[in-house]
């Protein structure tokens, strides 16, 4: 009986001592495996499983950056787009200058009707960038939908001739021209 108590003893120990050695970087890795799957798949199970795992390097390493920016990506995949919107928070508090952190918050916010905050993202994207296309894109969306068709069309018009293929759909669509 002693016997097989200390082994069931060592047993967890060992098991303890492996989860304690796992680093953020290596729950990274695997939650990248989880989401490169999940690019062939589609299938939310496995983004949900990144997530778990992107949460995990982040408990161990509150500045992983990189598990923020894929931990929201496979939210907003999920439709999640207020859980995505601490992840991007995190992002530029760690990053001001992350450019994408700055556009995937805007565009999460768009989707939920927040386009004043939106547009201010999307304005802090074009003081980083200001041939940004795609953030003059998305700030034409925020300013269409909060009724200003005008700057909307001011924003797509710009998009297209800085060379946006999407921008010039967009303004026919809308009828900007």
């Amino acid at each position: 009986m002693k016997k097989t108590v200390l082994i069931l003893f060592v047993g967890i120990g060992m098991m303890c001592e492996y989860s304690y050695s796992q680093t953020a970087e290596n729950y990274f890795k695997k939650g990248q495996q989880h989401y490169e799957r999940a690019l062939n798949s589609q299938k939310p199970e496995d983004y949900k499983m990144a997530i778990k795992e992107f949460t995990k390097a982040v408990m161990k390493d509150k500045n992983h950056i990189n598990s923020y920016i894929q931990r929201a990506f496979c939210k907003q995949v999920l439709k999640d787009f207020k859980g995505a919107l601490p992840d991007y928070d995190k992002i530029i508090a760690l990053d001001p200058k992350h450019k994408w952190a700055w556009l995937s918050r805007g565009g999460a916010r768009n989707e939920l009707g927040e386009y004043q905050k939106a547009m201010d993202d999307f304005n802090k994207v074009l003081e980083l960038d200001p041939d940004d296309t795609e953030a003059y894109n998305n700030r034409g969306f925020s300013k269409k939908f909060l009724g200003d068709m005008e700057g909307a069309c001011a924003d797509w018009k710009k998009s297209k001739r800085l060379g946006n293929g999407e921008a010039k759909i967009i303004v026919a669509n809308n009828h900007c021209e």
